[in-house]
């Protein structure tokens, strides 16, 4: 059996940052991932490089009390939904590349109740 083609599936958005990256007095990341929250995506994690180097000659390493390492802002939902929200970061300064993934779905967790409520209410 030839499994169906989902028409607007699941995918995996990576947005590259630092973590010295600020827009006005806020980390881009923490505003990224709250917009993304407030967006209703279905989840957000930021993962922290130990070492990297992008589209500025700076090498980005791990120092005891340094805060200026790369950073990745993984985004989960339908790609439609990924696209839209992506417009909403038009205003954002030091947002490095992003790119949006296929990913294999294993597992995808229904809304429980008390989340379903929650965006009726919206």
């Amino acid at each position: 059996s030839k499994e169906a083609i989902m028409p607007d599936p699941i995918k995996l958005m990576r947005l590259y940052t630092d973590e010295a990256a600020y827009f006005g007095d806020r980390k881009v990341f923490e505003i990224v991932t709250e917009r993304a929250q407030a967006a209703g995506l279905a989840g957000a994690t930021v993962l922290r490089a130990l070492v990297g180097f992008g589209h500025t000659p700076h090498l980005h390493r791990r120092h005891l009390l340094d805060d200026d390492q790369s950073l990745i802002v993984e985004l989960l939902d339908r790609e439609s939904r990924l696209r839209a929200f992506l417009e909403t970061l038009s205003d954002l300064e030091h947002l490095g590349p992003v790119t949006l993934e296929a990913v294999e779905v294993l597992r995808w967790p229904e809304p429980t109740p008390a989340d379903a409520r929650q965006e009726t209410v919206e």
